[in-house]
């Protein structure tokens, strides 16, 4: 398994080889690309499970899309087709052939260009809102509430694991309504979506706001986000929705007829998040000794190591372990026993603290002798004595404790690293100190934005929502500012 990195001694390192020694992820073959390994996956299938609930609750289906946007399609919204175009990976043909000077090799057959390029989707507003033309064109086709699940390529230069790579999984929303007011409150539902999906499921506190217009999607007139503190005191965006007003709708002509059959543009919103989560869900709650995985995502929940002598023992450990297994399972918690001959008790224990399981219990000769077991929780590190007939009800509540207590210390963590400044050299300090987000006075220009991230890399991670107005001094202009914002660097 190897040793991990300390968090404190290098953070990067850290992260990188928890992703490959808990058998999350690792690098694939192709550049700047993932392969997404078993119990990384299954996590992500939790993550999504939660989530497509959580669409399906609130009127969405699901569809999907195709992977290729015809270049004029793309180009039809001007700002999203300019604000994605250095990121395109684009298909020019459409077949193979034996090369002639290079035996056993092939090139690409000059004769099958394709009549228009074909760029591989890195969003898909543009397939979806043409589609939509052909699929709205009364009041009563509205709203209309779709949502796929599907891979995206942004041909990323700066890659890493989960947080940043060419080819990536989303979910990506995409709505149509009637009235401005119906996309309005769809871009802040969807958004509360993700952010109780964050806090009851990732038990990572968020902070909702508004992006500047320097930091708006391409295409959007508004862009709502939540965003988190990461332990290293970077943010990181995990979930953005997106009001885009009536831009989709003009540029591929989608319009309606009301009830007076007057014709108008449709107005939409999209919103996504992707498994940049799973970095997220990493690097806010892991510890040296690997992940911390909140109960309700982990793919094991509970792990039983029996610690027998001999084979008779073991056999008597697994005659008194299967009716707790089936028990516990009855109950919705997933629980592996572990009684391989292959590894030793203490591997077994160090493997499943890596892989950030949130109870780990063991019985030995002794256990059973005296009918009780040793339970570890994962976070705290703590262990007890219980005896074996209290296990069911004492683990079904130390799940529930144990998800509290990850959440309540991210949100003592990252309530603790808000820092309010009202000057350029307090800025520095803390940004170069103590990090985390810092509320410090704008003066809502794009100019102002742009020159404080180029001193310091800190962008304005949003507008909080529900801030209220309080008359300052930006932090680096002097001039007025109306309310503060949050900045922070940020992956």
């Amino acid at each position: 398994m190897g040793v991990l990195p300390k968090r404190s001694e290098d953070y990067s390192a850290w992260y990188n080889e928890l992703v490959k020694h808990a058998d999350l992820a690792e690098n694939s073959a192709v550049r700047g690309c993932m392969v997404i390994k078993p119990y990384g996956y299954s996590i992500w299938e939790k993550m999504q499970q939660a989530l497509d609930k959580m669409f399906k609750d609130t009127g969405h289906t699901n569809a999907y899309f195709p992977l290729f946007v015809p270049k004029s399609l793309f180009e039809a919204e001007e700002k999203n087709a300019e604000g994605f175009a250095k990121e395109c990976a684009v298909v020019t043909h459409y077949r193979l052939k034996n090369d002639p000077n290079k035996p056993g090799k092939l090139m690409v057959d000059p004769e099958a260009k394709l009549e228009e390029e074909l760029v591989v989707r890195p969003t898909s507003e543009a397939i979806i809102w043409n589609t939509y033309k052909n699929w709205i064109q009364s009041y009563r086709d509205l709203p209309l509430l779709i949502n796929q699940w599907a891979n995206v390529v942004r041909w990323e230069m700066r890659t890493r694991l989960f947080l940043r790579t060419a080819e990536f999984l989303w979910q990506e929303g995409h709505t149509a309504h009637a009235t401005q007011a119906e996309a309005i409150a769809e871009t802040t539902q969807m958004l509360d979506i993700y952010a109780e999906f964050a806090e009851k499921f990732m038990a990572l506190p968020v902070v909702k706001g508004v992006k500047t217009a320097n930091e708006r999607f391409a295409g959007a007139d508004d862009t709502y986000c939540i965003e988190a503190l990461m332990q290293d005191g970077k943010a990181l965006q995990a979930g953005t929705s997106h009001f885009l007003g009536q831009n989709f709708a003009k540029a591929f002509d989608v319009k309606f007829s009301d009830k007076e059959n007057k014709l108008s543009h449709v107005w939409g919103t999209s919103w996504g998040v992707s498994t940049r989560l799973m970095g997220a869900l990493i690097m806010a709650h892991s510890d040296d000794e690997g992940l911390v995985l909140p109960p309700i995502l982990a793919p094991i929940q509970v792990v039983i190591v029996p610690i027998p002598k001999g084979e008779e023992s073991l056999r008597a450990i697994d005659a008194k372990v299967d009716p707790l297994v089936k028990a516990l399972k009855a109950k919705g918690i997933s629980v592996k026993y572990d009684n391989r001959d292959t590894h030793k008790p203490g591997w077994k224990f160090a493997e499943y603290e890596l892989k950030g399981v949130p109870v780990r219990i063991a019985m030995g000769q002794r256990d059973m002798e005296n009918g009780t077991v040793e339970i570890a929780r994962r976070d705290t590190k703590e262990k007890t004595v219980i005896a074996f007939d209290d296990v069911l009800a004492y683990v079904e509540n130390l799940l529930v404790e144990i998800q509290d207590n990850i959440y309540n210390k991210a949100l003592s963590y990252r309530d603790e690293h808000i820092t309010k400044v009202e000057t350029f050299e307090e800025f520095k300090e803390v940004l170069n100190g103590k990090g985390g987000f810092i509320s410090a006075h704008w003066d809502g220009t794009t100019e102002t934005e742009l020159k404080i991230k180029e001193a310091t890399k800190a962008t304005i991670r949003c507008i909080p929502l529900g801030s209220v107005e309080e008359a300052g001094v930006c932090v680096f202009s002097g001039k007025p500012s109306k309310q503060r914002v949050l900045f922070a660097q940020a992956y």
